[in-house]
């Protein structure tokens, strides 16, 4: 599927992975929708990317928005395309310190917004992307984005890896149900990326972190986590798989 001049709505396009996935449609001519949060610099970055690109405020948690955003995304072109990056992460333990039972409240935040978000966006894109004419056999693809926590969380990720887990768990059931739809879904797993979350850590830090990569000893770089979306998004034959962007990382309890 070609991406030229065909909408692509991208989930926490404002920063991160998400905003080098914009530059990477914007390039391959797309017409870009940032959803991302109404505090974020979303307006700017649209701005700065050009005429091509619009910023929609969107909480993933509340479908209204959602919606708004998948509606706004489909007035300049067919909505051909998803890139869903929006989540969020934070410690929650099965016990804390005290040997008391973990935060459920905060469990409960985490996987609103990386899991049920994650639902919100794909049936709201889904619903749009069905009334496409196919091309290619394509009517529309989506990308999400799980984690290699997914797979191995560290102590203190009880959420954030059980969002995710999630996540790659409905990949390949929402592919085969929105098969006869001409819709893919893909999602990719990203290890230790180099995203402005990381840029909070001490150097001493970010050298651990590194050292347990593999190969190449390095953070991955969020336009690499681009060109793997705009791949899945336009390879007619990819559907219904995770991929692990990690340089063979696997991560250690802690």
């Amino acid at each position: 599927m070609d991406l030229k001049n065909q909408s692509v709505l991208i989930t926490g396009g404002a920063s991160g992975l998400g905003l080098a996935t914009a530059h990477q449609a914007t390039a391959l001519g797309a017409y870009v929708t940032i959803g991302d949060l109404p505090q974020s610099r979303g307006a700017e970055v649209a701005k700065g990317l050009g005429e091509r690109v619009r910023f929609v405020p969107t909480d993933v948690t509340v479908p209204e928005q959602v919606a708004g955003a998948v509606e706004a995304a489909a007035q300049r072109a067919p909505l051909r395309g998803l890139v869903h990056t929006a989540g969020r992460g934070g410690p929650v333990r099965v016990l804390d310190r005290d040997n008391n039972p973990g935060d459920s409240s905060a469990f409960e935040h985490i996987v609103q917004t990386n899991l049920i978000g994650s639902f919100n966006v794909l049936t709201a894109v889904a619903a749009t992307m069905a009334n496409n004419e196919p091309v290619d056999g394509d009517r529309g693809a989506m990308v999400l984005t799980a984690s290699v926590a997914a797979y191995e969380g560290q102590i203190g990720q009880t959420a954030y890896a059980a969002s995710k887990a999630g996540v790659v768990g409905m990949t390949i059931v929402a592919a085969r149900d929105l098969a006869r739809h001409g819709i893919r879904v893909n999602t990719i797993a990203p290890g230790i990326m180099d995203t402005p979350i990381l840029g909070r850590l001490t150097d001493d830090i970010l050298q651990r972190l590194t050292s347990a990569v593999p190969h190449p000893r390095r953070l991955g770089l969020p336009g690499e986590f681009a060109s793997l979306a705009c791949y899945m998004l336009t390879n007619g034959y990819l559907n219904g798989e995770t991929i692990r962007l990690d340089g063979a990382i696997r991560m250690a309890p802690r």
